[in-house]
């Protein structure tokens, strides 16, 4: 059996006919920059996100790049950030001008942990050159809405939401109400490269404000910054959203609520056949929240006060799996597919094999390929361990669980076509790893 990482060919399949007939539309239009599907494509983000404005733009990564650009962060400035997410999140402060803070990550959800955010704004020595935060929603999971409002409150600074990953995520707070990311930070960004869970077929990205300044700010740095054409207030860049990639999504937009309910479901199996196959995943992260529980993650504690050496696992049953937290509850039961007020939708689903080496995990996922299992490692450093970034002077070890979690983890195969006989085959090749190899 073959199963990919993710499979674009089965969704186009189902939508070819619709897509084809769209973009044959737009091209005897006429109309391939800057047209009416991208204007459509803004305001559907726009209405999805609870914001007024959306600004479509070539890809994810000149969405951060211009949302940094748009608060007027530079040299001299601080912006708080994750060091365990995509380059780009990273290299839009450093091509700016400003510098990085690197927080830690929560070792449940691997979002940036808040507790270390607070100890940046409180401790750092520079603290009033501390301008942003960019918190990443990693892997679909929303981190906690309500709080990065309050930070950015106490502690006046702006707020840039990485929502790469999360499309459709909503932070659920304790009386059940939903909030959508994207719809706290200052500017939050979005990225619709082709493996994402709205994902066009090439590039582009998409940024969203409810500040009217901002937004025209946005509109205009796109477009090498001319307001007008051939009027430039600034020197801006060449990032538009090409029309025949928000053709693709108007279309795969219609369908994503129905992808991520599948993505759901996807990730509840691999834990029920996780549990079936005998695998150890006791400390899977369930979050739960409740009315004396606020914040989620009442399993974080038992995690974060573990040994911080590896204990390298000897037998079968001493490999302890974490899986992908499953959606939070507010009542101890974990949400289900029916239920689209989810804080986790699933851009990957990330396992983590808690005292592997590195070595163990890379041999776990060669003996999945030879199955033809496709696999990836998200991240297999952290990002102050970049070449590039060594000039900021972050040690290894200085940020453990981002380390520990790079070492550990592995994402299986996840998009919303693939077969309950494929996740089965998946969990089935796993365990047959661990009880030959360990």
């Amino acid at each position: 059996m073959h199963i990919p990482l993710f499979d674009l060919t089965r969704q186009y399949s189902d939508l070819r006919e619709e897509i084809l007939g769209k973009i044959d539309e737009a091209l005897l239009g006429g109309r391939v920059v800057l047209g009416e599907a991208v204007k459509e494509l803004e305001q559907s983000i726009a209405d999805l996100i609870g914001v007024k404005h959306a600004i479509g733009v070539a890809n994810g990564s000149d969405a951060l790049l211009i949302a940094v650009a748009a608060l007027g962060i530079g040299p001299g400035d601080y912006v708080i950030t994750t060091p365990y997410t995509f380059f780009a999140t990273v290299s839009s402060i450093t091509r700016n001008g400003a510098t990085p803070l690197f927080a830690d990550i929560d070792p449940i959800t691997y979002n940036i942990d808040l507790d270390k955010v607070e100890e940046l704004l409180q401790t750092h020595p520079e603290r009033e050159r501390i301008k942003a935060i960019i918190p990443v929603h990693l892997f679909g999971q929303s981190m906690e809405l309500g709080r990065l409002e309050n930070i950015r409150d106490i502690y006046d600074v702006k707020i840039i939401e990485d929502c790469a990953q999360s499309i459709g995520a909503r932070w659920t707070y304790p009386d059940g109400s939903t909030q959508m990311t994207g719809s706290v930070g200052d500017l939050s960004t979005f990225s619709f490269f082709p493996t994402k869970n709205l994902g066009a077929y090439g590039d582009a990205g998409m940024i969203v404000t409810d500040n009217d300044e901002l937004a025209a700010f946005c509109r205009s740095y796109r477009v090498h910054g001319s307001p007008v054409k051939y009027v430039h207030d600034m020197i801006g860049i060449n990032s538009r959203l090409d029309e025949l990639q928000a053709i693709v999504l108007n279309t795969k937009l219609k369908h994503l609520q129905e992808y991520e309910k599948r993505r759901i479901e996807i990730a509840t199996k691999y834990q029920a056949e996780m549990t079936k196959n005998g695998l150890n995943v006791a400390g899977c992260g369930l979050s739960v929240v409740g009315e004396d529980q606020f914040p989620s993650n009442n399993t974080q504690q038992i995690t974060k006060e573990r040994s911080t050496h590896h204990e390298q696992p000897t037998t079968f049953n001493d490999v302890v799996i974490h899986c992908s937290p499953v959606p939070y509850s507010v009542n101890g039961e974990p949400r289900t597919a029916n239920d689209y007020s989810f804080s986790h939708v699933f851009h990957q689903y990330v396992v983590r094999f808690e005292g592997f080496s590195r070595e163990q995990r890379d041999s776990l996922r060669d003996y999945l390929a030879k199955q033809g299992i496709g696999t990836s490692i998200y991240y297999p450093m952290g990002l102050h361990q970049q070449k590039c970034f060594a000039y900021l002077g972050v040690p290894t070890g200085a940020l453990p669980e981002t380390e520990r979690a790079c070492e550990e983890t592995l994402a299986l195969p996840i998009f919303p076509e693939m077969t309950d006989e494929e996740i089965k085959y998946v969990v089935e090749k796993i365990a047959e790893f661990l009880i030959k190899r360990v």
